[in-house]
């Protein structure tokens, strides 16, 4: 039986849940049956959300995934992969302790000495943060519409006498009920500091702190896919905005927050020219910036892409890299 006829025969049994949640916050990608071995990466996967983001909200048996079904497909194709558990709404370099943390608990629990780190938006910025001050334990980067130099959304709401106070508001809000459905209050909440972290100006500065060849100059040059310490990057992401009027949530979310981006190629939250980062897989898929994830509960375009197998696929990039 081929690898797609065992993946057609398996659909109907395997779990749809992705994950068991540790004590140390992340939670671990899991599946009744493996089917192959397309996804098994040399390092264990760690995938880091990004604003506003989550690993799971409500319990294990009933509940939605930040990274919908993408977890447990990388499980059943071998993969052995966890997602972060990080402050929603934090600046980048308090997500980025948070996260150094987890990265310490995959390798005990794994025994490898390196990790995979997959960050999708804020989650781009927060994984760099993890190679600039512990090169050793990471073997890759990859940012999916990773906000690498800003997005002109947050310069836009931090300018906006207007706009500012609201925005915060609803931070101030939507913080604490996504930590608490995910059953974790005691992550800090800050909409200042990550407004202050997502603009054009604080990703230069931080940028300056924490330099990485994989970031090209401008929007014309490429960056490093592997860099003088011997970590590799990768990036890949949409540049389309509303993909499925149906997807009613999605087309709300990304409709508002597409009407305040001053650049026209971008994925609804995150211009071309910030995502590209390392080895530009593609910047033109026919996904927004929800889709990347596979959200809202895998609604996307007719024509779109899965994203499901764009990452099963990327998994297997790494490991034919010896990642």
């Amino acid at each position: 039986m081929n690898y797609l006829s065992k993946t057609i025969a398996l659909t109907m049994l395997l779990s749809i849940s992705s994950s068991s949640v540790f004590a140390a916050g992340i939670a671990k990608g899991t599946s009744k049956f493996v089917i192959s071995n397309y996804a098994k990466t040399k390092y264990p996967m760690l995938m880091v959300h990004g604003f506003a983001g989550f690993t799971r909200l409500g319990t294990e048996n009933f509940g939605l995934d930040y990274w919908y079904q993408i977890l447990p497909d990388l499980a059943t194709n071998g993969a052995t992969v966890y997602a972060a558990q990080l402050s929603p709404v934090e600046s980048t370099e308090i997500r980025g302790e948070q996260l150094l943390r987890q990265v310490d608990d995959v390798i005990a629990l794994t025994g490898k000495n390196k990790v995979n780190l997959i960050g999708h938006s804020h989650g781009g910025p927060t994984i760099q943060y993890i190679e600039a001050i512990a090169p050793e334990k990471v073997a890759s980067l990859t940012a999916v519409a990773g906000a690498m130099k800003g997005s002109t959304i947050a310069n836009t709401i931090s300018e906006n006498n207007l706009l500012l106070p609201v925005a915060k508001a609803l931070f101030n809000i939507l913080g604490p009920t996504l930590t608490f459905l995910e059953g974790n209050t005691e992550l800090s909440i800050n909409p200042k500091n990550a407004l202050n972290s997502l603009t054009t100006q604080g990703l230069d500065k931080f940028n300056q702190t924490y330099p990485t060849a994989a970031i090209p100059k401008n929007c014309n040059d490429k960056g490093q896919k592997i860099t003088a310490n011997g970590v590799y990057h990768y990036s890949w992401m949409g540049n389309k905005q509303i993909t499925n009027p149906l997807d009613i949530i999605d087309t709300a979310v990304i409709g508002l927050s597409a009407s305040l981006m001053q650049e026209k190629n971008h994925d609804g939250f995150v211009s071309v020219c910030s995502g590209n980062y390392g080895q530009v897989i593609r910047n033109d898929y026919n996904l927004n910036h929800l889709d990347e994830i596979n959200q809202i509960l895998g609604l996307k375009g007719i024509f779109a892409p899965d994203p499901v197998s764009i990452y099963r696929q990327h998994a297997n990039r790494l490991k034919l890299e010896g990642l």
